[in-house]
Formats: structure tokens, sequence, C-alpha cells
């Protein structure tokens, strides 16, 4: 373990080392000190040399990591000039560097198994069209403005959307993920960490492209989202589901049991059947849902009347139904309003809950955000990580 920087040292090789300890890899989000990213550190009268060793050869991060490293080199008193030598980790390197980072941990073996302290939200809706991804997006973000670390598995593999809706997207190429060997650094958008398949697909018009896969190849691809990206120590985890009740649902739920669900719902009778369905099967794979969720829930005109254009009382009756015949009943989380400015978010990559968080679908969402944010899991019935010495 390194020591810890020394900020009121005489040495001005110790000050240098403290000051750059306090630049964060963008994409690991860990300090390069920590990350044996520095190298050879010297000073030479008021002239500080220093070699930073980045994660692989034409590292996205470069000029980010090399602007914030002169900035804080330049910040240490007593020096007025930087060189600054960018370099490349050895294979022997990047390869200690990930062990290190999975923390012994298989790079076979799933970051979030029931032992784990991230709490896991998979949202789901009974069908295509009621605004789950733009809620998913939009709650993440939220999440992640409340100083919570954040990740978002875009599992929708057929109709993946959470890389435009967050702004991933552009000139209609998606950012890609960084891969550092084995292991693959997923992009972060708002705060968030994001992964999604359409990072994965070449082209400049892979965002529109269509993925036509059958079951087992959906298995094998929700997998290694959770096995081969390094997420990091999360507080939450959350899931962009396909609509229905098909493989990917039934994989969540071999793959992360302890996932609780939100279902996401429109008021719409028809529609709110539908709903139902898909909290009944994540019942089905031992999941528990969490509660509902209920979008696009009327318009309130100008003079001040409400327009209810998909109906009324769908979201209360699919919490009714699901609470049927169980211990705890399901709630109704929130009622999110028809909104332009949710919609002009999904299409700009700037999510409502930040470009406008006064609009009363982003408040809405928040209430969501509210009750997903304090929740803790517990320790009970859990292994943990050490063992007692006896003397």
């Amino acid at each position: 373990m390194p020591a810890s920087p020394d900020l009121t040292s005489s040495d001005p090789v110790a000050r240098l080392h403290a000051a750059l300890a306090t630049v964060i890899d963008p994409e690991i989000r860990k300090p390069i000190t920590d990350l044996d990213m520095v190298g050879r550190v010297e000073v030479e009268d008021e002239t500080a040399h220093v070699v930073i060793k980045l994660t692989i050869v034409g590292c996205p991060a470069a000029r980010s990591i090399e602007r914030a490293v002169r900035a804080a080199v330049l910040s240490v008193p007593g020096i007025t000039r930087d060189e600054v030598t960018i370099t490349v980790m050895t294979p022997a390197e990047r390869s200690a560097l990930t062990e290190r980072l999975r923390a012994g941990r298989g790079a076979q073996t799933a970051q979030f198994g029931p032992d784990s302290l991230t709490r896991v939200y998979a949202v789901t809706s009974g069908k295509g069209g009621v605004g789950k991804s733009t809620l998913t997006a939009n709650l993440a973000v939220e999440l992640a403005t409340r100083g919570l670390s954040v990740g978002l598995i875009d599992a929708d593999v057929f109709g993946f959307s959470i890389p435009g809706i967050l702004g991933l997207v552009h000139d209609g190429v998606t950012q890609p993920p960084t891969r550092v060997g084995e292991m693959i650094l997923p992009p972060v958008a708002h705060g968030v960490k994001v992964i999604s398949i359409g990072m994965f697909l070449e082209g400049t018009d892979a965002a529109s492209r269509a993925v036509s896969w059958r079951g087992p190849m959906l298995h094998r691809t929700i997998q290694q989202f959770l096995t081969d990206v390094f997420f990091g120590d999360l507080d939450v985890l959350l899931l962009d589901l396909p609509p229905g009740t098909g493989d990917v649902a039934i994989s969540i739920g071999q793959l992360l049991p302890q996932a609780e669900v939100l279902v996401v719902t429109t008021p719409q009778p028809a529609a709110a059947e539908v709903a139902e369905r898909s909290g009944i099967v994540a019942r089905q794979t031992g999941q528990s849902v969490l509660g509902v969720v209920e979008n696009m829930a009327g318009v309130e005109l100008p003079d001040g009347q409400r327009l209810s254009i998909f109906g009324e009382g769908g979201g209360a009756e699919v919490a009714r139904r699901l609470s049927a015949g169980q211990q705890h009943a399901v709630p109704l989380l929130a009622s999110v309003p028809l909104s332009v400015a949710l919609r002009e978010g999904g299409d700009s990559g700037q999510p409502l809950v930040i470009s406008t968080p006064e609009d009363p679908a982003a408040h809405a969402i928040k209430t969501v955000a509210d009750v997903l944010g304090q929740r803790q899991r517990g320790l009970a019935g859990r292994s943990l990580p050490f063992t007692t010495a006896h003397g």
C-alpha cells in the first residue's frame, strides 16, 4: 500500500507526488498515483521532470490527463517549469494493474454477485415505447449528481438507446470503451459509467444499426458486461432491460438474482396489463419488485386543466395487481407527466434532471431517486472478506 502523499513535506519531490495524487484518471476514476501511472519524478532547480505511463497506446484520455498533470505540477510552490513525458505501461505493468483493479477476482467472475454491496436495479416494462430507457438514464444521472457511484448497463440489445440519451453518440458514432488487456473501461457520461452493445458496433451508421441475435448470444453479451467491464466500486447499478419477458430478462434473473425490479408503465389500462407480466417474470427468477413508475401521466394545459392523453390509473393498477398475495405491498413510486423537455433532453444527450431540473417530470424522477438513493443493502447473512485472528 503506497504511503499517503505528504502535503507539508520540505522535500519538493514529495510535494510533487502529493500534487499528482490529486489527478484522477477520468476512465478508472482513481488517482494516477494509485494506478502506478507515475514514473520518474525529479526536481532540478525550479523545473519538475515527470514521467506519466498511460495504460494503453492511443488512450482517449491522454490529453486530459496530461493537462491535469501539468496543472498539478505547476501548482507546487517553487516549481515554475514542467517537463512532462508521456509513455505507455509495459504489458507486465498493465497486467499487474488489471489484477489489482480486480482485487484478485478472476477475469470471468461477475462483479455483482449476491455478496456485493452494490444495489442493483433492473428497469423493465411489458411493452416498448413507454419511456423506460429515458427514465433509466435520468435516474442514473440524478443519483450520480447526489454523489453516488453509478453504473448503467444498456441491456436492451435490440433497441439500445442509452448512449444517445446520455450524449455518447457524435455524428452517428458511439463513443467506444477503452480496453486495457482483457479489461473494458466503460465511457463516463454525466458522472455515470455506461456500457451498451452500441459501443461495439463499428462504422458511421453504428448508432442506427440493427442487432439480430438468438438467446445464447444475448446471454453471453450480458454475462460479458458483468465480468469483463470494470465498473469499480459502485453504490448503484441500473440495468435498462428490453421490453417484454424474453431471453434477456431471464438471463438477468439468473446472473443477478438479488436485483430489484422497477416496472415502468403508462396510464393506459392495456399497457398496465402487459406491464404486470414483466414483474411476474422477475419474481419467477427470484427477484423482487421494488415498485412501479407510471410514465406519460398526462400534461397540464395553460388553463390549468390536465389532459390525460394515455388515460389514467395504469400505474396504480399495476401496483395493486403486483401487490396481490405478497407480504409487502408494491408501491407506485411516481407518476411522471408528459414533458417536451424530457423528450428534448433525450434527443440532445442532456438528461432532463440536469438540463431542466425544475420541470415537473424531473421532480417526479427525483422522487424515485429519493427511494433508490436512500436504500442500503444489509450485511445480514453474507460472508465478510476477512477472518478473525486468534492470539
